[in-house]
């Protein structure tokens, strides 16, 4: 974005734009009108993209493959209620620690997106 000075002594700027339009209201429906929500594969039929919420880290970690077998033997409904147990379980040893500690309630909601960061980097949630 370029600046200049005015000869007011105050700061100028290229940008016309308005800041409460930017991601809400007209903008945003029209930024979502133009993605399309069907594909064409050759002449086939039109294929409907699945909307997909995928750790960035999936298959990575020293931890995933373990994580990837066991899935597979286990099944993956009954593997997704084991983890959701787990995390969980987790989760409550944490909001323990910070009982214990006198920690507020911000501080443990950090540490558990902490404890869910170091999980998808290790590869537990691959």
């Amino acid at each position: 974005m370029a600046t200049s000075l005015s000869t007011t002594g105050c700061v100028g700027s290229s940008f016309y734009g308005s800041w409460g339009t930017s991601i809400v209201g007209e903008d945003y429906t029209l930024l979502a009108k133009s993605v399309p929500s069907q594909v064409r594969i050759g002449r086939g039929k039109p294929v409907r993209l699945q909307p997909m919420m995928k750790n960035i880290n999936e298959g990575k970690g020293i931890f995933a493959p373990l994580v990837v077998v066991t899935r597979n033997i286990v099944g993956k409904k009954r593997f997704n209620q084991l983890r959701g147990k787990a995390i969980a379980l987790h989760s409550q040893v944490i909001t323990e620690f910070c009982k214990s500690i006198g920690a507020d309630g911000k501080q443990r909601q950090g540490l558990i997106r902490l404890a869910k960061k170091n999980g998808e980097w290790l590869g537990f949630l691959a």
